[in-house]
């Protein structure tokens, strides 16, 4: 149900609206129209699932908030995504990622000590807040297994980017401690972060006691494991400074492939650090199989981002571009049971 066609139109033939869109079909509904919203509720009739993201009061205005969804399958499970929540102080506030990035304390730990709040290079609330739906969708459809009813199911961009926070505000709330930029060092573990090679710079994360010993050895370095400063997790974050000038010392005279080499033998997590291009040149990218390619509508063909879920009895498949507005329009309706006559006015009416 999308009204804007001239904002569709113009983002069909993009990378980023081709790769969230695929696999669609496309459908336009103008609400405002008499007789749309008997349209939709026919298709509610026999719906599991009902997904919105418009602002908390936009859907009772429009007649297809829970009750009167529930009114005609008590089954239907609504899900809704808003910026702020469906109630309270901030529920009737316009919200996007940036924002919420802002207010729910991401910048104010990303980015380089006293560089100022720096945003996340994607987007993590609007992202996260789709999964947690998702979750949300898929928890209540199991409990209607149970109960035999429908329920609302909301999250928001706010609440999500919050709970990605996760130790961060865990640190904060318990410990009372006041997470800040700490660049591309772990704020609670040690040796983690990045470090310069003769060539660049790579991937370094030897948390834990385990790890802390394994890279010791690697590095033919066992006076680290009795230095009082380096004795547990604890104190090499306290001394992390000096910490990670020794290491700095020693990882300067090899390459980035062969200490990457040397510490994952030796079964310490390390990695390059890649550019775009670069991700999908790695051997073990390939193997995952990450992309698939589709010719477009519009006579392009596009690579796709695949699903990073594998479900070994029935995988997924990227079987269709993104569709062009109101594409399937027709075909919904007459899945719905309307006649090619009564689609004919609905066309003529405006309703879609």
């Amino acid at each position: 149900i999308d009204p804007n066609e001239a904002m569709f139109a113009a983002n069909r033939k993009s990378g980023d609206f081709q790769n969230i869109n695929r696999n669609k079909r496309s459908m336009t509904l103008n609400l405002k129209k008499p007789g749309a919203l008997d349209i939709l509720m026919r298709m509610v009739k026999d719906a599991d699932v009902v997904v919105e993201n418009w602002r908390p009061d936009v859907k009772t205005k429009l007649g297809v908030d829970y009750a009167s969804l529930a009114a005609v399958n008590p089954r239907i499970i609504l899900a809704s995504i808003s910026g702020f929540g469906q109630d309270g102080p901030h529920a009737a506030r316009p919200g996007f990622d940036q924002i919420m990035q802002g207010m729910g304390g991401l910048m104010s730990v990303t980015g380089i000590p006293g560089s100022g709040p720096v945003r996340a290079g994607l987007a993590v609330a609007d992202m996260s807040a789709g999964l947690y739906a998702a979750l949300g969708i898929l928890t209540a459809l199991l409990e209607r297994e149970v109960s035999g009813k429908g329920q609302w199911v909301h999250t928001s961009l706010l609440h999500a980017q919050i709970a990605m926070m996760d130790f961060q505000m865990a640190r904060y709330l318990n410990d009372q401690e006041i997470p800040i930029q700490q660049g591309n060092d772990h704020p609670t573990s040690s040796p983690m972060g990045l470090f310069q090679a003769s060539d660049g710079v790579f991937n370094l994360g030897a948390s834990g006691e385990g790890n802390w010993v394994r890279l010791c050895q690697a590095l033919e370095q066992p006076a680290w494991l009795k230095d009082p400063e380096y004795i547990n997790e604890t104190l090499r974050v306290k001394h992390r400074e000096r910490l990670n000038a020794g290491l700095a010392v020693l990882f300067k005279h090899s390459t980035v492939a062969e200490w990457v080499t040397c510490l994952t033998d030796a079964g310490v997590p390390a990695g390059p650090v890649y550019t775009v291009p670069q991700v999908f040149e790695d051997e073990q990218v390939k193997h995952l199989g990450v992309t698939a390619n589709l010719m477009t509508g519009f006579g392009k063909e596009m690579q796709y981002i695949t699903q990073p879920v594998t479900l070994e009895r029935t995988p997924s498949h990227v079987v269709a571009p993104a569709p062009g507005w109101g594409e399937h329009t027709d075909e919904v309706l007459s899945e719905a049971g309307y006649s090619d006559a009564e689609i004919r006015q609905f066309h003529a009416d405006k309703v879609v």
